[in-house]
């Protein structure tokens, strides 16, 4: 047990010194961005985002069920999505039902503070060249915009209630990013950063 106080006072001296930021390296797993990615895009009536209509349109496009891998060197996202198109007649859509599961592969690339995304690639569309006229920018320009996240912040809020639980006030002074590299099961970050305890 004495060790973990030793340890944080070496950790809080390093950090603290007066100097240029610090390297640091910060792995993020692809559950992480799934969740990011849900909680900023995939928020509506159940964990769906509506392309076209809403959940009271007789006709509508709507993702669902995203979920986050990495292949190689891309970020991939695979939305099912679910569509009646056509025309609303009287409260009921006159058209045709479709359901597809598409991916979209995307390359990380870091931006100041922020985990940003570039080279957005529809991997796989629907057979119906009326659905995919509508999906292909919510996939290509709408998922990667939303995608991207402030390390910063979501650092800044992690370490927030460091006081709680370790009896040490942790905070995050400057954070910059230099890359951002798929590695195997993990995004990882490289970036300087300065942080104070007390």
């Amino acid at each position: 047990m004495r060790r973990i106080p030793l340890c944080l006072l070496l950790f809080a001296l390093l950090f603290s010194a007066p100097h240029p930021a610090s390297a640091i390296e910060v792995k993020v797993s692809a559950q992480a961005l799934e969740r990011t990615l849900r909680a900023q895009l995939f928020n509506g009536p159940q964990g769906r985002y509506y392309i076209r209509g809403d959940a009271a349109s007789p006709c509508y496009v709507y993702a669902e069920l995203p979920h986050v891998t990495f292949v190689q060197d891309r970020i991939v996202v695979h939305v099912h999505a679910k569509s009646k198109l056509g025309t609303s007649v009287r409260g009921a859509c006159l058209g045709v039902s479709l359901t597809t599961d598409t991916d979209v592969s995307l390359i990380p690339e870091a931006e100041e503070e922020s985990i940003g995304f570039r080279d957005a690639r529809i991997e796989k569309l629907s057979e119906s060249r009326e659905l995919n006229f509508i999906l292909a920018p919510f996939l290509s320009h709408k998922v990667p915009a939303q995608m991207k996240v402030n390390a910063a912040v979501l650092m800044r809020q992690l370490l927030s209630r460091s006081t709680e639980t370790t009896g040490y006030a942790l905070s995050l002074d400057s954070l910059k990013l230099h890359s951002l590299l798929v590695e195997g099961e993990s995004l990882v970050m490289d970036a300087d950063a300065n942080l104070k305890v007390n």
